[in-house]
């Protein structure tokens, strides 16, 4: 019997060396004439442990990692191909903590399948949620994933449904299903493992959204910085045409929907919705002025169902499980489960989906091990770039949309960048000013000219120059680009450098001068 090698062919593996690793195993399966062969799977989300290999035994797959090609030679000598003791054994992958504690419901494909097999899809529980939807109306779809209580999961947390909702009952000979890749908050990387190791999930949620809105076009948009991403998305794509999931007839049902992926330059800002769809347009990436909503005049001014990439991929799951199913997981309104990006100074950096809840102290102490430079922790940003900065102190928050917005902070993406206690809080504040001013689109003051004053302000504190005045300065800044940008670029900016000055003043004071000796 051919035995099963996994090694990923996810980006984060392959920038470890998984494609080095994948040569050199081939290589050396074929001069041994082994009865084995390599499967190129998603990630696992284990990234300190990648390049990971794994083996398929009657007993469950069993992994080993990091794995470099040096250590090609000395696994198949211990005997890889039977799961076989050596010193980069980690034994059942189910049974790695870090992955067996977690609630993967959106993620429960990824790492495991091969992401090009429809068949390997099938097997694993897809497209169960497609069979369902094709023999149900519109609208009690709609109803169901409203009832799930799933909320978007690109950062605004907007029920998906209520958008759904109004998208259906829109007017419209023409309506689109977009699907918002454009993943470019840092410390993020969800967006790229799902279309990297489980596209057709993905593919599987818009079809569910198109024929629940009555849309029978959708684009798939991402950045120029995801070419394993857009290569997976289109040859399953293309899979998906040919086996009839996509096309004229949905499963050989009376709906029809397709879809193709659309490449963008890699501006931060189209990561807002408007300026996405000017994008897609092929204008330039500003941002439109509300009203009119895209729901209603979205993309060609046509009614437009915008989605994160995890909230549609996980769709599938609660047209397979129900809505009950999925509201069962989480707290308050933040239901269901959310995966949860862990990087910069952390031990064990990856993707870590659970149920809504945790502590953010349990996220980085327990699951994230703390520190890889093992000192203090300092500060974590949650939410990307934009998101604002929690001291140990704020460590009992829980991992919840309205537990966070009562702290002044938000999940946004879902992304969480740890720092220690050699970090200095006024040139991160000045970053979050100094990038929104790069990234700008220029449409709307507050953004364009208080982010560049921001950067200003913040070096004349930094200068030691009427600090305490520059303080109040930057906190007014900040107040006027809350409340006065068109979208959330400039609007967002604020928290990161009003949560820097609140919980680490000591950072935005001078330094103390030292007086010459004598």
């Amino acid at each position: 019997m051919t035995v099963k090698i996994y090694i990923p062919r996810d980006a984060a593996a392959i920038a470890l060396g998984a494609e080095k690793v994948a040569t050199a195993m081939a290589e050396a399966i074929a001069a041994r004439g082994l009865d084995a062969t390599i499967v190129r799977n998603g990630s696992r989300g284990m990234h300190w442990l990648e390049p990971l290999v794994e083996v398929e035994t009657a007993e469950g797959r069993i992994a080993y990692g990091p794995v470099q090609t040096r250590d090609v030679a000395s696994l198949l000598d211990a005997g890889l191909t039977s799961g076989a003791a050596h010193p980069l054994c980690l034994g059942k992958t189910e049974d790695i903590p870090f992955l067996k504690q977690q609630t993967r419901l959106t993620f429960a494909r990824c790492g495991v399948i091969d992401p090009l097999s429809l068949d390997d899809y099938r097997a694993h529980g897809g497209l169960r949620g497609l069979e369902r939807a094709i023999s149900m109306q519109p609208a009690a779809i709609v109803a169901e994933v409203t009832e799930s209580g799933l909320r978007g999961r690109g950062g605004a947390g907007f029920p998906t449904g209520i958008k759904w909702k109004t998208v259906l009952e829109a007017e419209g000979a023409q309506k689109y299903i977009v699907c918002n890749a454009d993943e470019g908050d840092s410390g993020t990387f969800a967006d790229r493992m799902i279309m990297e190791g489980d596209p057709f999930v993905l593919i599987e949620g818009m079809a569910i959204a198109g024929i629940a809105t009555g849309a029978t076009k959708g684009y798939v948009y991402t950045r120029s910085e995801y070419p394993h991403a857009i290569a997976a998305m289109s040859a399953a794509i293309e899979i998906a045409r040919a086996a009839g999931v996509l096309g004229q007839s949905v499963l050989g049902s009376t709906h029809a929907f397709d879809m193709e992926v659309r490449t963008g330059a890699g501006a931060y800002v189209c990561g807002e919705e408007t300026s996405l769809l000017n994008s897609l347009e092929g204008k330039r990436g500003l941002v439109r002025a509300k009203p009119p909503l895209p729901a209603h005049k979205g993309l060609f001014d046509c009614p437009t169902v915008i989605n994160n990439v995890i909230s549609l991929a996980s769709v599938p799951v609660i047209m397979d499980k129900g809505a009950a199913y999925y509201r069962d997981f989480g707290m308050g309104r933040s239901r269901g489960t959310i995966p949860i990006q862990i990087a910069g100074n952390v031990k064990h950096a990856g993707l870590y989906e659970i149920a809504f809840g945790l502590t953010l102290g349990e996220i980085v102490d327990v699951i994230g091990g703390g520190t890889a430079s093992g000192r203090p922790v300092k500060a974590v940003q949650v939410g990307g770039p934009l998101g604002a900065y929690f001291p140990r102190a704020l460590f009992d928050t829980p991992f919840d949309y309205e537990a966070f917005a009562a702290k002044d902070g938000l999940i946004g993406h879902a992304g969480i960048v740890v720092f220690d206690d050699t970090a200095d809080m006024l040139k991160q504040a000045r970053f979050a000013m100094e990038f929104c001013a790069v990234e700008s689109c220029g449409k709307c003051t507050p953004c364009r000219l208080g982010s560049t004053r921001g950067v200003e302000v913040a070096d004349k504190i930094a200068a030691g120059i009427e600090p305490e005045k520059n303080r109040e300065l930057l906190a007014d800044l900040c107040n006027t680009m809350k409340f006065g940008s068109l979208c959330a670029l400039g609007g967002f900016t604020p928290y990161p450098v009003m949560s820097a000055m609140t919980h680490f003043p000591e950072d935005f004071k001078p330094a103390p001068r030292v007086e010459a000796a004598e």
